[in-house]
């Protein structure tokens, strides 16, 4: 029935009727209310599927921590935008649906934390190597998570440019916070060379590949 939920809201979107969640299932809706107290109980049970369906996008891309720093930020970003780019009303759904968005919001709360984890260990690690406090780790990594997340949202709704580009301004930004933080003499690589360039970029469709000149 959560699949079948899922298959509602990419069908519907997330304005979806109970009525219609039902009729996805082939069940009625008493039928649907025997086994989900109410509707947040069925939000909440779709959002637990949504986010293991994001992390399973994002996992390996944390798990892999043998690469360069900069490029493990990369690819947990690019993950996530790739995530959300590819299930929009399923993301809008969990996450902003104007009724019963509190338990959707704490499914991705759980998801932002397991992300934010891997940020901490990363700065702090890298500045404990340095001899610096890394007190602040938890709390620059909690920002940058934040960060991506609302970016995430605007590109989602505006795509002004593609995600080849939003994955690229997102690492140089990231990147930039994380060797000021570590106080290291490496500037920010610029955007430009984070950035395909539209003509090489296969996830740009034709009408947004303008990259950057008018977001």
């Amino acid at each position: 029935m959560v699949r079948a939920a899922i298959d509602a809201v990419r069908t519907h979107g997330p304005g979806v009727s109970v009525a219609e969640i039902a009729a996805m299932a082939g069940i009625t809706k008493p039928v649907l209310y025997r086994h989900f107290v109410d509707r947040a109980d069925l939000q909440r049970a779709v959002g637990q599927e949504a986010a293991a369906m994001l992390m399973g996008r994002m996992g390996p891309e944390m798990a892999n921590t043998d690469r360069e720093p900069i490029e493990l930020v990369r690819g947990v970003i690019d993950a996530f935008l790739q995530g959300i780019e590819n299930e929009p009303e399923l993301w809008r759904f969990v996450v902003h649906h104007p009724i019963e968005r509190a338990p959707g919001a704490e499914i991705v709360d759980d998801a932002r934390e397991r992300i934010a984890r891997v940020l901490t260990a990363l700065i702090g690690e890298r500045m404990r190597e340095f001899g610096l406090d890394s007190g602040g780790a938890e709390v620059w990594a909690q920002g940058m998570v934040g960060m991506v997340q609302s970016a995430g949202d605007w590109w989602l709704e505006r795509r002004t440019m593609s995600r080849t580009a939003v994955t690229g301004y997102l690492t140089t930004i990231v990147w930039g916070g994380i060797t000021g933080v570590l106080g290291l003499n490496q500037a920010a690589p610029s955007p430009l060379r984070l950035v395909t360039p539209p003509s090489e970029s296969p996830d740009a469709p034709d009408e947004q590949k303008s990259e950057g000149t008018n977001g």
